[in-house]
C-alpha cells in the first residue's frame, strides 16, 4: 500500500531531503514548515495521513507540544520525532507524551524507515482490530457512544441527547433525512440505558402494506382475519421492557395513528381480534424524514399525535452539512468492507478524498457506505479513485436521466397515445425500476397505495 506520511520541518532543505527519500520508495508525502498548521488540516479533516515524522524543535509549537495536541484529540496516528538531543531524559519525555519513536540526528536513514514501517504496521493492525470488533458490535445490533462515527457539531448535539435522555422512558422523535443514521442513535438510546439487555425491536412502518403493519404492531389472535391460522404476538408484546423504534412513523395512516395514541396514553394493546387488553411496559423511539408539523398542517398527521411523540426531538443534519465527519466515514466503511472481504491494502488517493468531501451524498450515510464497498470491491488498483467511488453513481444518474425521458419522436404521428395510456406506460415503468415493489412505486410516484393498486387492477384488464 502506498502509505501516506506528513513531514513536520521548519528546514526546507531538510524536508526536501525527507520527501525525496520517501517518494523514492513510493511513499506519498505531505510537506510541513508549520506544526500548527499540520495540527490545524489534520483536526479539520483536511489532511488524511498513515504516520507523522515530525522535528523536536520547531519555532511555534515544539514536537512533544505538537505530539500532546495530537493525543488530545484521540488521534491514533503514530508521531515519530526526530532530535538533535542525545539525552535519554528527551526520549522518555517523548515516548511518555505519547510519541512512537524518535531518531537522533544526524538522520540514519535506513533506521528512519524501519521505525516508519513499523509504525504503519501496528497502526494498521490496531486499525483491523478496531474495525473488526466495530463490525461485531453492528452485526450484533449493540452501538455505543464509541461506536458512532462523527465529530461535527450536529452529530455531537444528538449524541449528547441520545446519552442524556437514555435512563428515562420519555418518546423521543428523531428527525432527518433517509440514511443519516436515525436508527443508529435509537440503538445508542436503548444501549446507553437501563434497558440494554432487554430487546431492541425495529420496524419501517413505510415497508409494510397498510393491512398487514396493524397486526404487526399489536398482533392477532386465531382465525381473526382470512390467513389468521395461528395467534400472532405483537412488536408492542416482542419489545417488553425493552425499546420499540418505529422507524418512518409519519407515513402511518390516521386510523393506525389513532390507535398508536390510544397505546401511547393508557400504555395497553389489544390483539387483533380480541377483547382483552395487554399491558405493554416498551419504550417508544420514532423516527421520519418528514417534517411532521408541516404533516399536520396538511392533516395527514394527528396534532395529538405529534405532541405526544415529540417530547424529546433530535435532529439528525444531512451529511453535506457535516463535513467533518465524511473523511473519518469513508476511512472507516473503507476499513469495514476491507475486513468483511479479506481484501487488504487499498486506499484512497488525494484527488478521491476531495472528491468525496465536495459529493453532496444526497442519500446520506447510507450513499456514502454504498459507494465505498462498490468502490473497494471493483477498484482495480490498490488506489481508489474519484471515479471509482463517485463516477459510477454520476453515470447511472446520467442514464436514469435518459431512461426516464420519453423519446416522443419514435411515437408514430398517425396515432399518439392517450393521456391514459401515457400514464399506464409511465407506472409500468416505475414498477420495473423498483423490482415490482407497490409501496415503493407508489411513494416515489407520490400516490395512495390504494390507487396504484386500483391502477394496476384496471391495467390487467
Amino acid at each position: 500500500m502506498k502509505a501516506r506520511i506528513a513531514l513536520i520541518d521548519d528546514d526546507r532543505d531538510t524536508l526536501k531531503l525527507l520527501s525525496n527519500f520517501f517518494e523514492n520508495l513510493d511513499y506519498a508525502t505531505f510537506l510541513y514548515e508549520d506544526a500548527l498548521k499540520a495540527y490545524e488540516d489534520i483536526s479539520n479533516a483536511k489532511l488524511s495521513c498513515d504516520v507523522i515524522v515530525t522535528d523536536f524543535s520547531l519555532p511555534n509549537i515544539s514536537g512533544i507540544e505538537f505530539t500532546k495536541r495530537m493525543k488530545s484529540l484521540g488521534n491514533q496516528i503514530p508521531i515519530i520525532l526526530i532530535t538533535a538531543n542525545r539525552k535519554v531524559e528527551v526520549a522518555v519525555e517523548a515516548i511518555h507524551t505519547g510519541a512512537y519513536d524518535f531518531v537522533v540526528k544526524p538522520i540514519h536513514f535506513p533506521q528512519l524507515l524501519v521505525s516508519v514501517e513499523r509504525a504503519l504496521h501496528l497502526s494498521r493492525v490496531e486499525q483491523d482490530n478496531h474495525t473488526l470488533k466495530t463490525v461485531v458490535k453492528l452485526q450484533e445490533g449493540s452501538t455505543s457512544l464509541e461506536g458512532v462515527i462523527g465529530k461535527s457539531p450536529g452529530i455531537k448535539h444528538a449524541l449528547d441527547l441520545a446519552r442524556r435522555v437514555s435512563p428515562s422512558s420519555s418518546n423521543v422523535l428523531i428527525s432527518g433525512e433517509s440514511g443519516t443514521g436515525k436508527e443508529i442513535i435509537a440503538k445508542t438510546i436503548h444501549m446507553l440505558g437501563p434497558r440494554k439487555k432487554l430487546p431492541f425491536v425495529a420496524i419501517n412502518c413505510a415497508s409494510i402494506p397498510e393491512n398487514l403493519l396493524e397486526s404487526e404492531l399489536f398482533g392477532h389472535a386465531k382465525g381473526s382475519f382470512t390467513g389468521a391460522s395461528d395467534k400472532k404476538v405483537g412488536l408492542f408484546e416482542e419489545a417488553e421492557g425493552g425499546t420499540l423504534f418505529l422507524d418512518e412513523i409519519g407515513d402511518l395512516n390516521l386510523p393506525l395513528q389513532a390507535k398508536l395514541l390510544r397505546v401511547l396514553q393508557e400504555r395497553k394493546i389489544k390483539r387483533i381480534g380480541e377483547n382483552q387488553y395487554r399491558s405493554i411496559r416498551a419504550r417508544i423511539v420514532c423516527a421520519t424524514h418528514k417534517n411532521l408539523r408541516e404533516e399536520v398542517d396538511k392533516k395527514t398527521f394527528r396534532e395529538d399525535l405529534f405532541f405526544r411523540l415529540n417530547v424529546i426531538p433530535i435532529w439528525i443534519p444531512p451529511l453535506r452539512e457535516r463535513k467533518e465527519d465524511i473523511i473519518p466515514l469513508a476511512e472507516f466503511f473503507l476499513n469495514k468492507f476491507s475486513a468483511l472481504n479479506n481484501i487488504r491494502g487499498k486506499y484512497f488517493s488525494n484527488d478521491c478524498l476531495e472528491a468525496i468531501i465536495k459529493h453532496p451524498w444526497k442519500g446520506n450515510v447510507r450513499e456514502l457506505e454504498n459507494s465505498i464497498e462498490r468502490a473497494l470491491v471493483l477498484a482495480e488498483t490498490d488506489r481508489i479513485e474519484a471515479d471509482d467511488v463517485i463516477g459510477i453513481d454520476q453515470a447511472d444518474t446520467r442514464e436514469t436521466a435518459k431512461e426516464t425521458l420519453f423519446d416522443f419522436s419514435k411515437i408514430s404521428h398517425s396515432r399518439l397515445l392517450s393521456v391514459e395510456e401515457l400514464i399506464n406506460k409511465y407506472i409500468s415503468y416505475a414498477l420495473e425500476i423498483n423490482q415490482g415493489v407497490k409501496e415503493k412505486t407508489a411513494k416515489d410516484l407520490q400516490i395512495d397505495r390504494k390507487t396504484l393498486y386500483r391502477r394496476l387492477k384496471e391495467m390487467e384488464h
